[in-house]
């Protein structure tokens, strides 16, 4: 590959707009660690919850260097599983995050001490002190996370950590990429649990260990449901089954009203034994009450069932995501 291959991407805006992704993706996920995590101990799974459970026993070193420690075989492994080019998206951005935590955290800390205690109390001078409310930081944090690891795996790229590990379950086991992410961090939460909740290395047993943990697996579960919204977004799309003797009335509105198209299945009805054509429509949810009003005005004695179409494919609506695409469901 000459130098002006190499080069070409960088000419597209595509190209710009998805490096920029990436890394606003690890500053949000990051921030959200830095600011509502860390401080309060919980373990929210990944390179970056074991870095917690590890800062607790060796408090002089950052949480974010834990995740260089952690994240150099993972990228090794996505490297040669997924590509190179996937790679170089995984190395960068892997090696970005530990790092823009690290800073912050310096940034947010006055001393070096307090950078090793993590007292939320000295954060910023203590404005940003939420000891008081662990249910809502526990969101917020989660939310940040979820937020940022779901912008950077819609690039096709991964913050490192068990991101790969919920990308290979997905890829060699079948298993969602949100889920195979759940099951790998709770080993990661258990060993919190240990060492944060009964001082195992420490010492120094936390009076809310347990508490710590729920918080923890809820962050767990909060952040992996924002990861999946991102990368396969809500059920916008409605499937209709209709059955009406006035079908004839039905398909002129849905071609030339609603310019959409419909199949015919064949059916027949259990009782009557008589044959029946039932009208199966994709629409999105906006244009159900439409739909529902006109079909009613056309034949009020028609059977209509309305169930949610969560991913539609094809002409009108989405493309087929591409096969080494990360799905969360």
């Amino acid at each position: 590959m000459n130098t002006k291959t190499l080069l070409e991407p960088m000419g597209s805006w595509a190209w710009w707009r998805s490096w920029f992704l990436i890394f606003l993706g690890c500053s949000i996920m990051g921030t959200g660690f830095v600011l509502f995590i860390n401080p309060y101990n919980f373990v929210p799974g990944g390179v970056y919850g074991m870095g917690i459970v590890l800062h607790n026993i060796f408090p002089s070193i950052q949480v974010g260097t834990f995740g260089y420690m952690f994240d150099i075989p993972l990228m090794l492994t996505a490297m040669m599983v997924f590509g190179g080019g996937f790679g170089t998206r995984t190395v960068l951005a892997a090696l970005y995050t530990p790092g823009f935590m690290n800073i912050l955290t310096r940034l947010i800390y006055p001393t070096p001490e307090a950078v090793e205690s993590l007292d939320p109390a000295l954060m910023l001078g203590g404005r940003l002190d939420l000891s008081d409310d662990l249910l809502l930081t526990c969101i917020m944090g989660a939310v940040a996370v979820g937020v940022g690891q779901g912008i950077v795996v819609r690039q096709q790229a991964t913050t490192g950590g068990t991101d790969i590990v919920g990308m290979l379950l997905q890829k060699f086991a079948g298993i969602k990429f949100s889920t195979g992410i759940f099951l790998a961090d709770g080993f990661v939460v258990l060993s919190g649990l240990l060492v944060i909740g009964f001082g195992l290395g420490t010492g120094d047993a936390a009076s809310n260990g347990w508490m710590l943990t729920l918080y923890s697996l809820l962050t767990i579960y909060i952040s992996s449901r924002v990861v999946a919204y991102l990368l396969d977004g809500a059920s916008y799309d409605k499937l209709l089954f209709i059955i009406s003797d006035h079908h004839e009335e039905i398909k002129r509105f849905i071609i030339n009203d609603m310019e959409r198209g419909a199949t015919y299945l064949k059916g027949k009805g259990m009782f009557t034994d008589k044959s029946r054509d039932v009208i199966f429509l994709v629409i999105s949810r906006k244009e159900v009450h439409l739909v529902q009003n006109r079909i009613r005005e056309i034949d009020p004695r028609a059977f209509v069932v309305v169930t949610d179409a969560y991913e539609t494919f094809g002409e009108g609506f989405k493309q087929f995501p591409d096969k080494n695409q990360i799905q969360a469901e």
